[in-house]
Protein backbone atom coordinates (compact mmCIF):
# COMPACT_ATOMS: atom_id res chain seq x y z
CA UNK A 1 0.00 0.00 0.00
CA UNK A 2 1.61 3.25 -1.04
CA UNK A 3 1.86 6.01 1.49
CA UNK A 4 1.69 10.20 0.98
CA UNK A 5 2.09 13.13 2.68
CA UNK A 6 0.97 16.51 2.38
CA UNK A 7 2.04 20.22 3.33
CA UNK A 8 2.00 23.44 3.56
CA UNK A 9 5.36 25.31 2.95
CA UNK A 10 6.23 28.76 3.17
CA UNK A 11 9.34 30.18 2.03
CA UNK A 12 10.39 33.79 2.62
CA UNK A 13 12.89 35.93 1.24
CA UNK A 14 13.82 39.13 2.13
CA UNK A 15 16.33 41.65 0.38
CA UNK A 16 17.46 44.36 1.99
CA UNK A 17 19.76 47.21 0.54
CA UNK A 18 22.06 50.02 1.72
CA UNK A 19 20.52 52.09 -1.23
CA UNK A 20 18.35 52.45 -3.90
CA UNK A 21 17.66 49.48 -6.29
CA UNK A 22 16.59 51.57 -10.01
CA UNK A 23 16.34 48.60 -11.86
CA UNK A 24 15.80 45.11 -11.53
CA UNK A 25 15.55 42.09 -13.05
CA UNK A 26 14.52 38.65 -11.05
CA UNK A 27 14.16 34.85 -11.85
CA UNK A 28 12.13 32.61 -9.62
CA UNK A 29 12.20 29.11 -9.26
CA UNK A 30 10.02 28.49 -6.21
CA UNK A 31 6.87 26.99 -7.76
CA UNK A 32 7.16 23.01 -7.00
CA UNK A 33 7.62 20.67 -10.01
CA UNK A 34 4.75 18.27 -10.80
CA UNK A 35 5.73 14.45 -10.90
CA UNK A 36 4.54 10.71 -10.67
CA UNK A 37 5.61 11.01 -6.95
CA UNK A 38 4.21 14.56 -6.50
CA UNK A 39 1.13 17.16 -7.32
CA UNK A 40 0.71 20.72 -6.33
CA UNK A 41 -3.04 21.48 -5.54
CA UNK A 42 -2.50 25.60 -4.81
CA UNK A 43 0.79 27.90 -4.85
CA UNK A 44 1.06 31.75 -4.65
CA UNK A 45 3.65 34.30 -4.13
CA UNK A 46 3.42 37.28 -2.66
CA UNK A 47 6.28 40.36 -3.75
CA UNK A 48 6.74 43.49 -2.25
CA UNK A 49 7.42 45.89 -3.66
CA UNK A 50 4.71 44.50 -7.18
CA UNK A 51 6.91 44.37 -9.94
CA UNK A 52 6.49 46.37 -13.19
CA UNK A 53 6.10 43.03 -15.22
CA UNK A 54 5.61 39.61 -14.49
CA UNK A 55 5.27 36.55 -16.40
CA UNK A 56 5.20 32.98 -16.02
CA UNK A 57 7.67 30.16 -17.97
CA UNK A 58 9.55 26.88 -18.09
CA UNK A 59 13.14 26.64 -18.11
CA UNK A 60 15.07 24.45 -20.42
CA UNK A 61 15.12 21.86 -17.93
CA UNK A 62 11.29 21.79 -17.95
CA UNK A 63 10.89 23.62 -14.25
CA UNK A 64 8.28 26.40 -14.06
CA UNK A 65 10.10 29.76 -13.33
CA UNK A 66 8.49 33.43 -13.04
CA UNK A 67 10.24 36.46 -13.87
CA UNK A 68 10.07 39.67 -12.85
CA UNK A 69 10.95 43.14 -13.72
CA UNK A 70 11.21 45.88 -11.06
CA UNK A 71 11.10 49.24 -12.91
CA UNK A 72 10.83 52.25 -9.70
CA UNK A 73 13.13 52.60 -7.50
CA UNK A 74 13.14 50.19 -3.67
CA UNK A 75 15.39 49.34 -0.83
CA UNK A 76 13.91 46.01 0.23
CA UNK A 77 12.50 42.98 -1.55
CA UNK A 78 9.98 40.61 0.08
CA UNK A 79 9.12 37.54 -1.94
CA UNK A 80 6.57 34.69 -0.02
CA UNK A 81 5.60 31.84 -1.65
CA UNK A 82 3.04 29.14 -0.36
CA UNK A 83 2.27 26.14 -1.58
CA UNK A 84 -0.05 23.25 -1.07
CA UNK A 85 1.80 19.92 -1.49
CA UNK A 86 0.98 16.25 -1.72
CA UNK A 87 3.95 13.67 -1.82
CA UNK A 88 3.55 10.37 -2.86
CA UNK A 89 6.19 7.50 -1.96
CA UNK A 90 8.38 6.87 -4.91
CA UNK A 91 8.38 3.55 -6.37
CA UNK A 92 10.60 0.99 -4.49
CA UNK A 93 13.89 -0.11 -6.85
CA UNK A 94 16.57 -2.19 -5.36
CA UNK A 95 19.88 -1.54 -5.94
CA UNK A 96 20.04 -4.48 -8.76
CA UNK A 97 20.27 -3.72 -12.22
CA UNK A 98 23.04 -2.94 -14.96
CA UNK A 99 26.58 -2.57 -13.66
CA UNK A 100 27.99 1.20 -13.55
CA UNK A 101 30.53 0.38 -16.14
CA UNK A 102 27.69 -0.70 -18.79
CA UNK A 103 25.57 2.58 -17.77
CA UNK A 104 28.50 4.45 -18.37
CA UNK A 105 28.94 2.43 -22.12
CA UNK A 106 25.58 3.31 -22.86
CA UNK A 107 25.98 7.03 -22.17
CA UNK A 108 29.36 7.58 -23.91
CA UNK A 109 28.85 8.16 -27.73
CA UNK A 110 27.77 5.82 -29.74
CA UNK A 111 27.42 7.11 -33.94
CA UNK A 112 23.23 6.44 -33.24
CA UNK A 113 20.38 7.69 -32.00
CA UNK A 114 20.29 7.68 -28.29
CA UNK A 115 16.69 7.18 -27.77
CA UNK A 116 15.18 10.30 -25.38
CA UNK A 117 15.55 9.08 -21.92
CA UNK A 118 19.30 9.08 -22.78
CA UNK A 119 19.52 11.88 -24.58
CA UNK A 120 18.07 13.57 -21.27
CA UNK A 121 20.31 12.10 -19.15
CA UNK A 122 23.75 13.06 -21.24
CA UNK A 123 22.74 16.91 -20.44
CA UNK A 124 23.67 15.73 -16.81
CA UNK A 125 26.79 14.22 -17.49
CA UNK A 126 29.17 16.79 -18.43
CA UNK A 127 31.09 19.49 -16.44
CA UNK A 128 28.69 22.27 -14.89
CA UNK A 129 29.71 25.54 -13.56
CA UNK A 130 29.64 24.71 -10.15
CA UNK A 131 30.80 21.16 -11.14
CA UNK A 132 34.05 20.34 -12.77
CA UNK A 133 34.98 16.87 -13.84
CA UNK A 134 38.43 16.26 -11.51
CA UNK A 135 40.72 12.83 -10.78
CA UNK A 136 40.78 13.56 -7.26
CA UNK A 137 36.85 13.14 -7.19
CA UNK A 138 37.09 9.71 -9.57
CA UNK A 139 39.72 8.99 -6.79
CA UNK A 140 38.23 9.71 -3.50
CA UNK A 141 35.25 7.42 -4.96
CA UNK A 142 37.28 4.59 -5.97
CA UNK A 143 36.15 2.55 -3.28
CA UNK A 144 32.56 2.96 -4.18
CA UNK A 145 32.54 1.31 -7.99
CA UNK A 146 34.32 -2.12 -7.59
CA UNK A 147 34.04 -3.96 -11.32
CA UNK A 148 30.63 -4.91 -12.48
CA UNK A 149 28.83 -3.53 -9.15
CA UNK A 150 25.43 -2.43 -10.25
CA UNK A 151 25.63 1.52 -10.90
CA UNK A 152 22.35 1.83 -8.09
CA UNK A 153 24.43 0.04 -5.87
CA UNK A 154 27.49 2.44 -6.06
CA UNK A 155 25.47 5.45 -5.51
CA UNK A 156 23.96 3.74 -2.72
CA UNK A 157 27.72 3.74 -1.57
CA UNK A 158 28.60 6.94 -2.43
CA UNK A 159 25.57 8.35 -0.54
CA UNK A 160 27.14 6.63 2.64
CA UNK A 161 30.96 7.48 2.17
CA UNK A 162 29.83 11.13 1.97
CA UNK A 163 26.89 10.87 5.38
CA UNK A 164 29.73 9.78 6.96
CA UNK A 165 32.83 11.56 6.37
CA UNK A 166 31.62 15.05 5.35
CA UNK A 167 30.42 17.20 8.71
CA UNK A 168 27.03 19.25 7.88
CA UNK A 169 28.32 22.65 8.76
CA UNK A 170 26.23 26.01 8.00
CA UNK A 171 28.34 29.20 7.46
CA UNK A 172 31.38 26.76 6.29
CA UNK A 173 30.71 27.56 2.68
CA UNK A 174 29.02 29.62 0.34
CA UNK A 175 28.03 29.08 -3.22
CA UNK A 176 31.34 30.07 -4.25
CA UNK A 177 33.21 28.05 -2.40
CA UNK A 178 35.81 25.82 -4.95
CA UNK A 179 34.28 21.88 -4.43
CA UNK A 180 37.89 20.97 -4.45
CA UNK A 181 38.13 22.77 -1.17
CA UNK A 182 35.12 21.04 0.22
CA UNK A 183 36.69 18.30 -0.20
CA UNK A 184 39.50 19.15 1.75
CA UNK A 185 37.79 20.47 4.43
CA UNK A 186 35.44 17.68 4.51
CA UNK A 187 32.66 20.52 5.76
CA UNK A 188 29.70 22.16 4.13
CA UNK A 189 25.92 22.32 3.66
CA UNK A 190 23.80 19.86 1.53
CA UNK A 191 24.30 21.66 -2.25
CA UNK A 192 27.95 21.33 -1.16
CA UNK A 193 27.85 17.26 -0.28
CA UNK A 194 25.31 17.00 -3.43
CA UNK A 195 27.28 19.15 -5.40
CA UNK A 196 30.53 16.77 -4.33
CA UNK A 197 28.29 13.50 -5.30
CA UNK A 198 27.15 14.72 -8.57
CA UNK A 199 31.16 15.33 -9.41
CA UNK A 200 32.25 12.09 -8.25
CA UNK A 201 29.75 10.50 -10.64
CA UNK A 202 29.75 12.71 -13.39
CA UNK A 203 33.86 11.71 -13.07
CA UNK A 204 32.93 8.52 -13.89
CA UNK A 205 31.03 9.07 -16.85
CA UNK A 206 27.67 8.69 -15.34
CA UNK A 207 24.50 10.97 -15.59
CA UNK A 208 23.46 12.31 -12.39
CA UNK A 209 21.57 15.95 -11.55
CA UNK A 210 21.05 18.57 -8.84
CA UNK A 211 17.69 18.27 -6.97
CA UNK A 212 16.29 21.39 -5.17
CA UNK A 213 13.49 21.22 -2.71
CA UNK A 214 12.55 21.24 0.97
CA UNK A 215 12.71 19.00 3.86
CA UNK A 216 9.87 18.15 6.21
CA UNK A 217 10.53 20.04 9.31
CA UNK A 218 8.84 18.11 12.18
CA UNK A 219 9.57 14.13 12.09
CA UNK A 220 6.72 11.81 12.66
CA UNK A 221 6.22 10.25 16.04
CA UNK A 222 9.73 8.20 17.02
CA UNK A 223 11.71 9.33 13.67
CA UNK A 224 14.90 11.25 13.32
CA UNK A 225 14.22 14.82 12.44
CA UNK A 226 16.53 14.92 8.72
CA UNK A 227 19.62 17.59 8.84
CA UNK A 228 18.68 20.64 6.36
CA UNK A 229 15.05 21.30 7.39
CA UNK A 230 14.19 25.09 7.61
CA UNK A 231 15.75 26.05 4.47
CA UNK A 232 16.20 25.03 1.28
CA UNK A 233 17.52 21.78 0.48
CA UNK A 234 19.50 19.55 -2.15
CA UNK A 235 20.03 16.02 -3.14
CA UNK A 236 21.18 13.87 -6.28
CA UNK A 237 19.14 12.05 -8.81
CA UNK A 238 21.24 9.08 -10.35
CA UNK A 239 20.37 7.86 -14.16
CA UNK A 240 19.76 4.47 -14.31
CA UNK A 241 18.87 2.81 -17.73
CA UNK A 242 16.73 0.15 -16.19
CA UNK A 243 15.00 2.31 -13.41
CA UNK A 244 14.89 5.70 -14.48
CA UNK A 245 16.10 8.64 -12.13
CA UNK A 246 16.73 7.67 -8.40
CA UNK A 247 16.97 9.90 -5.65
CA UNK A 248 19.48 10.05 -2.95
CA UNK A 249 20.24 12.37 -0.17
CA UNK A 250 24.24 12.29 1.01
CA UNK A 251 23.40 14.89 3.59
CA UNK A 252 21.31 12.06 5.25
CA UNK A 253 22.50 9.18 4.26
CA UNK A 254 18.85 8.19 2.72
CA UNK A 255 16.78 7.85 -0.38
CA UNK A 256 14.02 10.96 -1.06
CA UNK A 257 11.25 9.82 0.01
CA UNK A 258 7.76 11.04 1.32
CA UNK A 259 9.71 13.71 3.58
CA UNK A 260 11.73 15.17 -0.01
CA UNK A 261 9.44 17.98 -1.61
CA UNK A 262 10.77 18.68 -5.29
CA UNK A 263 10.98 22.38 -6.47
CA UNK A 264 13.26 21.69 -9.24
CA UNK A 265 16.12 20.27 -11.43
CA UNK A 266 19.15 21.28 -13.13
CA UNK A 267 22.69 20.49 -13.46
CA UNK A 268 23.39 22.57 -10.17
CA UNK A 269 22.77 25.23 -7.85
CA UNK A 270 23.17 27.89 -10.49
CA UNK A 271 20.39 26.17 -12.54
CA UNK A 272 17.74 26.33 -10.04
CA UNK A 273 18.62 28.80 -7.74
CA UNK A 274 15.18 30.37 -5.71
CA UNK A 275 15.96 33.86 -6.82
CA UNK A 276 18.52 35.20 -9.02
CA UNK A 277 18.79 38.06 -10.79
CA UNK A 278 20.63 41.61 -12.09
CA UNK A 279 20.27 44.69 -10.14
CA UNK A 280 21.12 48.39 -10.63
CA UNK A 281 21.94 50.11 -7.72
CA UNK A 282 21.40 48.78 -4.06
CA UNK A 283 24.94 48.91 -2.68
CA UNK A 284 25.44 46.42 0.02
CA UNK A 285 22.76 43.79 0.45
CA UNK A 286 21.53 41.71 3.09
CA UNK A 287 19.03 38.46 2.75
CA UNK A 288 16.85 36.91 5.30
CA UNK A 289 15.45 33.46 4.31
CA UNK A 290 13.14 31.35 6.00
CA UNK A 291 11.25 28.45 5.18
CA UNK A 292 8.41 26.31 7.07
CA UNK A 293 7.56 22.94 5.99
CA UNK A 294 3.97 21.76 8.49
CA UNK A 295 2.11 18.57 7.45
CA UNK A 296 -1.27 19.04 6.78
Amino acid sequence: MSTAANYDVRHETLYEYSGEVVHSHQLLHLAPRESDHQSCSAHSIQIDPPPGNCSKDFDTFGNPVMRLEFDRPHRRLAVTSMATIEVRERPHIGSQGDSWERVRNQLAYAGRPPGAARLEALRFRSESPHVRIKQVFTDYAADCFPSGLPVLACAEALTQKLYKEMTYAPGATTITTPLLEVLEKRRGVCQDFAHLMIACLRARGLAARYVSGYLRTIAPDGAKALVGADASHAWVAVFCPTAGWVEFDPTNGVRAGTDHITVAWGRDFGDVSPLRGVIVGGGRHTVTVRVNVRVV
